[in-house]
């Protein structure tokens, strides 16, 4: 497995001194869909951002089972197959959660094909009222549209931009070579 990025958020004090500190662990599992030019991503109006089909990993699931519900939930992909462990990124970033103080994610990026079609997404609330819906953009497009939105926000913006935007342009790179 290819560990592509380890990150911490700006926010939070470098060194991350984690003795004695409550940290919530998650697991996450992220979709690389690509056709022809397009690669699928998920556009969320509220952020002005595009990020990778995917999230956390319910307890007892595998990442494959996890990401196969998640890919279908986001978008409504059918017909899934998931091929190939791409790499993962670990990360620590702060969490709206009381009892813990920080928050340690592994998030794994699978590539994966899907039917021709996509279906009727099944959004959780906060992803609807976010304005989050599936698109096909191509890769230098959102790369492109990331590194201009983080351009325009401060250094200690939400994290999974940097993130989100990191993996892209390692996939135009492995795409290119």
């Amino acid at each position: 497995m290819q560990h592509i990025a380890h990150l911490v958020h700006s926010t939070l004090p470098s060194p991350l001194p984690l003795d004695g500190m409550r940290v919530l662990e998650r697991e996450a599992a992220r979709a690389i869909v690509t056709r022809d030019d397009s690669i699928l991503l998920l556009y969320t109006e509220r952020y002005d951002d595009f990020s990778f089909p995917g999230g956390g990993i319910d307890p007892g699931e595998s990442p494959e089972v996890g990401l196969h519900r998640e890919l279908y939930e986001e978008t409504g992909a059918q017909h899934i197959s998931v091929t190939a462990h791409f790499g993962y990124v670990t990360e620590y970033t702060p969490t709206w959660k009381k009892q813990w103080d920080v928050m340690f994610q592994t998030s794994h990026w699978f590539t994966c094909q899907i039917g021709s079609t996509l279906g009727e997404a099944k959004l959780e609330d906060y992803e609807a009222a976010n304005g989050m819906s599936a698109k096909w953009v191509s890769l230098e497009d959102a790369i492109k549209h990331n590194r201009d939105v983080m351009s325009r926000q401060p250094a200690s913006m939400g994290l999974s931009i940097h993130r989100e935007t990191l993996v892209l342009e390692r996939v135009a790179f492995a795409l290119a070579g």
